[in-house]
Parts: C-alpha cells; sequence; structure tokens
C-alpha cells in the first residue's frame, strides 16, 4: 500500500512540481553551474543506487556526510534550498524508480561504517530508504550513527500508512532541521 503512495505521490510531485523544479535548476545552474548533485548510497539490501538532490554546496566540496563537510562550503542558494527543504524535490524520481521511499531511513554513504554496521544488525536495509522519517523530524541526523539506527528501526518496527502521513506533513510543515554542518 506504501509503495503505491510513493508511486502516485512521486508522480504527481514530478508533474505538478515540474516548473518549480526548472526554476530551481536554472537558478542553481547560476548559482553554482552545476545544479544537480549525484551521489552513490546505500540502498535497500546494501545495494548502491545513485541519489539526486538540488546541489547546496560548491561543487569543489569533498564528497562526504554532510556533518563532515564545513559550513562554508555551503551557497547562499544552498542555505535556502537546505532550509525550505526544497534540494530534496529531485529525489522524488528515486521514489518513482522504486530506488527510494518518501518515508524510509535516509541512505547513507558507503564510508559511514559504523552507521552501515549499525543499521545492518537492526535489519534497517531491509525496506527502501526515504526521503523523511521519524529520524529526520527529531533531527537525528548521521553524525549519531548509533542512535539514528535505533531511530529507524524502531520508525520501521512502527511504520503505518497514518504514521507514514504524519512524517511527510511534520516535514512539509517545517519539522526537523536536515544533516547538521561542521561549523
Amino acid at each position: 500500500m506504501i509503495r503505491a503512495f510513493d508511486l502516485v505521490f512521486s508522480l504527481l510531485g514530478l508533474v505538478f512540481g515540474f516548473p518549480v523544479l526548472l526554476v530551481l535548476t536554472i537558478i542553481g545552474l547560476v548559482d553554482t553551474g552545476s545544479p544537480i548533485f549525484r551521489q552513490v548510497r546505500v540502498g535497500r539490501h546494501q545495494k548502491p543506487f545513485t541519489l539526486i538532490k538540488f546541489r547546496t554546496m560548491k561543487v569543489e566540496t569533498a564528497s562526504v556526510a554532510t556533518h563532515l563537510a564545513s559550513s562554508a562550503s555551503i551557497t547562499r542558494f544552498g542555505h535556502f534550498l537546505r532550509k525550505s527543504k526544497l534540494d530534496e524535490l529531485p529525489q522524488l524520481w528515486n521514489v518513482l524508480k522504486g530506488e527510494m521511499s518518501l518515508v524510509g531511513p535516509r541512505p547513507g554513504l558507503f564510508n559511514l561504517h559504523e552507521l552501515t554496521e549499525e543499521r545492518a544488525k537492526r535489519g534497517v536495509f531491509q525496506v527502501r530508504p526515504g526521503i523523511t522519517g521519524l529520524a529526520q523530524v527529531n533531527e537525528i541526523d548521521m553524525s549519531r550513527p548509533v542512535l539514528l539506527a535505533e531511530t529507524d528501526q524502531r520508525m520501521i518496527a512502527s511504520l503505518t500508512l497514518a504514521n507514514y502521513f504524519r512524517y511527510i506533513i511534520l516535514t512539509i510543515s517545517g519539522k526537523g532541521g536536515g544533516d547538521r554542518v561542521v561549523r
């Protein structure tokens, strides 16, 4: 049932959000010269997939977890995208393709070994990673791998259709602050 909602909402979001996506792409092109950010992440069953987002950091920024990057790397437009969570919109394509869900554990990088181990122990990789979830609305990011994996496990065990919509609504209404960056 959740997959059906993922398909419908991602398709509607991409179709009706196309003008917004286009405008953000053009502004991003002016801001960084490369508005789309692609990064290989750990997916369902620990299989790699390429996550797409709007670029919020300078092109030359090292490809590391956000909590390991310097805030000086974030562009002015990138600050806006992060605060508004509009940087996540291109991930609707990942949802449509079946690589992600709207709700699930945020996909980590393969070099975040402690997080990957903790999630593997807790069965987190049995589900599709998501754009938002319990950890995100409670501002738990990848800088706290054990807590994040425990929260992901708790979310998966209690994920109902009501919670699915609750996490989406909380995210849209501004709950959660995204991944921290080094100051």
